[in-house]
């Protein structure tokens, strides 16, 4: 836990998340968060769809969006924003960095 009460999710080694792949994990508070490596920029977001349970890790990446596996809703990856329906709720989205070489997602306590 950081200074500001917020928790500290490591997600994976950096080398493990090449541009144009995302990478999906179980986390506290959210339970299950995505990061995408969008041209070189990490971003991450909830990882469960905002329509329907869905893990957002097994579906697709492109052009910094997520398509949901299961009713193809699309996602803004930037602002989580629903882009195409069923969906219609955004996704929590959350500041990301690599410290030591570990990507790293800060999520609210």
């Amino acid at each position: 836990m950081s200074a500001e009460g917020s928790l500290q999710l490591d997600v994976c080694a950096l080398r493990e998340l090449p541009p144009g792949t995302l990478k999906g994990v179980e986390a506290p508070v959210f339970e299950r968060v995505c990061v995408a490596n969008v041209d070189g920029e990490l971003r991450a977001f909830g990882g469960i769809c905002s329509h329907a349970y869905a893990e957002l890790d097994n579906g697709f990446l492109r052009e910094g969006r997520v398509m949901c596996p299961l009713h193809f809703s699309e996602f803004d990856t930037r602002t989580g924003e629903a882009l195409s329906p069923p969906a219609e709720e955004p996704l929590p989205v959350f500041p990301v960095r690599v410290q030591d070489g570990r990507v790293v997602v800060e999520l609210p306590a």
